[in-house]
């Protein structure tokens, strides 16, 4: 089993910054790539970015390239995604995922991921 734990969720104004902390424990060598996931009110799922934990490879959605991004501490078992420049149409809940098995999903795909966090609120005013 793997678990996560996201921190740093919270209320800033527009063009400030935050940075989430997704802090994995349990199996955490049996899993192979992180991702950042967010929920808006009424909305669905939207992919934010990945982290692969073999070759560090990562990608962003194209509403945060630029803005955000992904990094590890693999001493600490957590990985991180860094807000910048952050406007209202972020605000949402930010979910860290785990793959830890082999599918036919691709990592921008909420079902590539089998263990979630509880999610961490991220609003930012006008």
């Amino acid at each position: 089993q793997v678990q996560l734990e996201e921190f740093g969720g919270g209320l800033v104004q527009a063009g400030g910054s935050l940075t989430l902390s997704c802090v994995v424990s349990g199996r955490t060598f049996s899993t192979y790539a992180i991702g950042w996931f967010r929920q808006a009110p009424g909305k669905d799922f939207e992919f934010v970015a990945y982290l692969m934990r073999g070759d560090g490879s990562t990608d962003y959605a194209d509403s945060v390239k630029g803005r955000f991004t992904i990094s590890r501490d693999n001493a600490e078992n957590t990985v991180y995604l860094h807000l910048n420049d952050l406007k209202p149409e972020d605000t949402a809940i930010y979910y860290c995922a785990a793959g830890s098995e082999e599918n036919s999903y691709s990592n921008y795909e909420t079902s590539r991921y089998n263990y979630w966090g509880q999610g961490t609120q991220v609003t930012v005013s006008s």
